[in-house]
């Protein structure tokens, strides 16, 4: 594999939606749209920015191509409000009856759940761990931890995340889970029956750290060494921009702008863009405050769910009901699979409207909690059932 720059290369951004073979586009959702308003947020960033003598000379261009409004209207500087507007309550009551509380609406979700087999899928940060300045400080709380556990104990349970795969288990620490990191790219799950050597070419059979035989599916293994050459140039790029990080999740390199002055979002979407045009094998994503680059493949956090179903003996059953809890972008490529499977729910984490291919919605990692719990105490009170009439 050749792995020296291509300078001749354009520049990678997300790339125009490829049918795959179950009709879902891989990409993420599109970005809004750049507002031409006086006051906009980009007007007056282009404001402050032009009395810096450091601006890029290259600001106009980057607003005009819509990334840097994406970065501004998609992150919001995080501000706390004394009360929200009558018009914001109002819009969030609107969007909760298109997708309602996973919490009010539990009933309808046990009534269609009983007598199937649930498979439940989770995100990290935002779902099981609050979103955090510091990405390494994302820790998940003991309550939600023996919650997690508590829920595998009675459903096959799957963490899908864009972080390393061994980031998450140290961030979770239960061996009951099956892990899936690198939005999907990276996989420990059951070994499949009468299996020896996986049915895919990127799967081996192998052992986790508890001597239990599991799947290592790996789709872009290929790629290693060139996300590990990104991930030092990209380091060595941003090291002026204060605020900004790096983080190696193995096969993807996200540049996190979290703590990154507003009036400096043009440098650190400049220096990402400036990288990825030598690589033009691997695509840019945007999530919530940060840059994502990961393989230019057919693989994201759906897949990864179809991947772990077929791995558990779970799909193309009519018997079970796949349940993926999520608050990112990268989330609804699970979200679609589930809608267009027609055989699952997708819960939205967020407290305030976005467009989803979800069912169902949560407002934060609390909620996400209580609605484990609730889980638990349903399939317990289910079995009792069971047991009395026998």
């Amino acid at each position: 594999m050749d792995l020296k720059p291509n300078h001749n290369s354009p520049v990678i951004t997300d790339p125009v939606p490829v049918k795959s073979r179950f009709g879902l586009p891989s990409t993420l959702m599109s970005y809004p749209p750049a507002s031409n308003g006086l006051n906009s947020p980009t007007s007056i960033l282009l404001n402050n920015m032009q009395r810096r003598k450091n601006v890029p000379s290259k600001l106009d261009e980057l607003c005009t191509g819509g990334w840097l409004e994406a970065m501004i209207a998609c992150s919001p500087p995080r501000k706390k409000q004394t009360k929200d507007s009558d018009e914001n309550i109002e819009q969030y009551h609107k969007w909760m009856m298109k997708y309602p509380s996973a919490l009010t609406s539990f009933e309808q979700i046990t009534t269609y759940a009983r007598g199937k087999r649930i498979a439940l899928f989770l995100d990290y940060d935002g779902t099981l761990s609050p979103i955090v300045d510091n990405p390494e400080n994302a820790i998940m709380s003991d309550e939600m931890r023996i919650s997690v556990k508590n829920v595998a104990k009675y459903f096959p349970t799957a963490i899908i995340s864009g972080r390393s795969r061994d980031k998450v288990f140290e961030f979770v620490k239960l061996t009951e889970l099956y892990y899936a990191g690198s939005h999907g790219m990276d996989i420990m799950g059951p070994v499949r029956n009468n299996d020896t050597q996986g049915s895919h070419p990127n799967s081996i059979r192998t052992t986790d750290s508890q001597g239990k035989e599991v799947n290592l599916f790996q789709p872009a293994s290929e790629f290693l060494p060139m996300i590990d050459e990104v991930f030092r140039t990209l380091v060595e790029k941003t090291k002026d921009i204060k605020g900004s990080s790096v983080e190696n999740n193995k096969f993807c390199v996200s540049v996190h702008y979290r703590n990154v002055a507003m009036e400096d979002y043009g440098r650190v979407d400049q220096c990402v863009k400036e990288v990825i045009a030598n690589y033009p094998r691997l695509r840019l994503t945007s999530g919530r405050k940060v840059f994502e680059v990961r393989p230019r493949i057919d693989w994201n956090k759906g897949k990864a769910v179809e991947f772990l179903l077929e791995s558990l003996g779970l799909s193309d059953c009519n018997d079970v009901l796949p349940i993926y809890v999520g608050d990112d972008r990268t989330d609804e490529d699970a979200f679609k699979v589930l809608r267009e499977r027609n055989c699952g729910y997708g819960i939205l984490v967020s407290s305030v409207p976005k467009d989803t291919d979800a069912f169902y919605s949560l407002k934060d990692p609390s909620e996400v909690m209580e609605f484990l719990k609730s889980l638990v105490k349903w399939k317990e009170n289910c079995n009792l059932e069971v047991k009395k009439i026998r």
